[in-house]
């Protein structure tokens, strides 16, 4: 039988209820898939003096899926630790683990489109009126498409129109105190942690410089944006428990009633926290989204997953097709 479509599930929303939505990687790559994909991004990391030896461990394993790569270094640790393989191999597992992490964020700031305008009027309209259906918006992705498509408004677009999304931040700082239907759980590249608060890059007309610009004067100086880049749900948890803006952004998806879509997610358990979070709000349904054939071997485990994690007396699961959720066309 085939899915729902997109629009048949909001259809099916009782009258009256606003719901939220958590986004995943699909969302981004449904504007340009080229870009926000590991195989992209692997091709084009540089792993420093360690680049040949990280990348045979890639090859070793057939996958370009950093947090795999990431687990499976951390598997190696915990047995080699096991094992008493000697104290400076266990120290360089460790530091590959972290040159990982580090080459993930570089690679993502320096493939991210430059500038804004490399999205078309078309797309930024058609965006904004998918954004527009929902109350709150959560997303687990790193990149800025997202922010650009709340923030980005002129004529040619909707008349300056008003979003009515704010991400907690007066300005460049954010406020736990300020109002906030927009939250980056896993962190992003616009945001950084000082040690005393917690900024955003914004564009800085004036000297026209991007927040792109700005990452990637940030990285050369070795300053990282604020990023949950662990491969487990444990870590990621453990990471986002002990930063301010990531921890209320999490609470905040404890906070949900009713309706929630997941679009754009492969239903992992590597966000088990996330799931766990889902199942202990008030949400009453979920309607999860599915990209190309709902039987095929990836998609099956997705919606089987989907049902195992989320699937509680009080919540129920439903699924749609993905592909017809107009994102950017």
């Amino acid at each position: 039988m085939p899915l729902q479509t997109f629009q048949a599930a909001l259809d099916n929303l009782p009258e009256g209820v606003r719901p939220s939505i958590l986004l995943g990687n699909g969302f981004s790559q449904a504007w340009r898939r080229e870009i926000f994909n590991y195989e992209y991004l692997l091709d084009r990391a540089n792993f420093g003096e360690r680049d040949n030896e990280i990348k045979a461990i890639f090859r070793r394993f057939e996958t370009s899926d950093f947090e795999q790569v990431m687990q499976n270094l951390i598997a190696a640790e915990i047995v080699g630790e096991a094992y008493g393989v000697e104290a400076d191999t266990l120290e360089q597992i460790r530091s590959d683990q972290e040159q990982l992490k580090e080459s993930l964020i570089d690679v993502i700031s320096r493939c991210h489109p430059l500038r804004p305008n490399e999205v078309t009027n078309e797309q930024f309209r058609t965006v904004r009126a998918f954004i527009k259906s929902f109350q709150n918006i959560f997303t687990l992705n790193y990149d800025i498409l997202l922010y650009w498509a709340i923030n980005k408004t002129n004529r040619e677009i909707d008349n300056f129109g008003y979003m009515r999304k704010t991400d907690g931040c007066d300005g460049q700082v954010w406020s736990q105190y300020r109002s906030q239907n927009v939250f980056f759980l896993h962190g992003g590249l616009h945001l950084y942690d000082t040690g005393t608060k917690i900024k955003k890059h914004v564009y800085i007309d004036d000297e026209r410089i991007g927040i792109v610009d700005q990452v990637q004067e940030n990285l050369d100086a070795g300053k990282f944006p604020l990023f949950v880049s662990e491969p487990t749900h444990e870590k990621k948890l453990h990471k986002i428990e002990h930063n301010p803006y990531l921890n209320l952004c999490y609470k905040e998806l404890k906070a949900l009633k009713n309706i929630l879509f997941i679009h754009g997610h492969s239903m992992d358990d590597n966000d088990m926290h996330i799931f766990n979070q889902i199942k202990e709000s008030e949400v009453t349904k979920v309607y999860v989204g599915i990209f190309g054939d709902p039987d095929s071997e990836r998609n099956t485990r997705s919606r089987a997953n989907a049902q195992a994690f989320l699937e509680t007396h009080q919540v129920d699961v439903e699924f749609y097709d993905a592909a017809t959720a107009p994102i950017w066309e």
